[in-house]
């Protein structure tokens, strides 16, 4: 029987969740739900790394939903393709790559072209731009690649054409580099939130009657957590789910299913 290219199942499920000696990126983790993922990996024992926009780290605050204690942080334009490609990565190893990178023009700008363009460039091409940099790195530690996309990939976004688009894009993306990247022992898999508590919702959120109708939608009533969306990257990044390859979880308190 071939062997399986792939990690194998964990045989000790009490130290799957130990990252200890493991490095993990986390592109767009400075805030929000990356933010939250970078943090839990770091608590795991894994050694972080998290790109951002901002020039250092000390330009985020905490008040900002920013904790970038003992992570290793770096500045990465994500609108140009050619500062992707250039960056040099301050390690040798990767054994998980976290895609938590987005944004979202409101007051209908996606409407227009330019706006478009910029969200789509952000949400979807970086995705491929950044899973195509690190692929030989993932394939020489047999690593996970993780993506994140919204509950935008599988209804209707009011007002924001690209953000739909692109969060259904990346829904595509992960199943198709799954099926792509399976057989070089790269497991991608990816995560659709739901209405979480971050600065980028907070436009939805902030007006008490806005966010009462919002939270009547999802059956537990309540905003999801970044530090819960952490759950399903670490369960992802884990032998626990070595059997899965390019699926995306749904982790929304339920909104999709009414």
């Amino acid at each position: 029987m071939p062997q399986p290219l792939s990690c194998a199942p964990a045989r000790n499920f009490a130290n799957a969740l130990d990252f200890t000696g493991k490095t993990v990126l986390v592109v767009g983790g400075s805030s929000g739900i990356g933010n939250g993922i970078a943090q839990s990996f770091r608590e795991l024992g894994a050694q972080v790394h998290v790109w951002g926009t901002r020039s250092h780290a000390c330009d985020y605050s905490m008040e900002e939903g920013s904790d970038l204690q003992g992570l290793h942080y770096a500045q990465v334009d994500l609108n140009e393709q050619s500062a992707i490609e250039e960056v040099q990565p301050a390690f040798e190893r990767l054994d998980v790559l976290v895609l938590a990178q987005g944004t979202i023009l409101y007051k209908r700008a996606e409407f227009d072209m330019q706006g478009f363009d910029k969200v789509m460039r952000v949400n979807l091409g970086s995705m491929m731009a950044c899973s195509l940099k690190f692929q030989d790195m993932l394939q020489r530690s047999q690593g996970a690649l993780i993506t994140l996309s919204s509950t935008a990939g599988f209804r209707t976004t009011r007002g924001n054409p690209a953000y739909a688009a692109s969060k259904s894009g990346v829904v595509g993306l992960t199943a198709t580099l799954g099926d792509a990247w399976a057989n070089q022992g790269i497991r991608v898999n990816g995560i659709a939130p739901g209405l979480v508590d971050t600065k980028l919702t907070r436009v939805s959120t902030q007006s008490p009657e806005r966010l009462q109708g919002l939270l009547a939608r999802i059956p537990l009533r309540r905003m999801g957590l970044p530090e819960e969306m952490a759950g399903a990257a670490v369960f992802l990044a884990s032998p626990l789910s070595s059997y899965m390859v390019g699926q995306t979880l749904l982790v929304d308190g339920g909104l999709t299913l009414a």
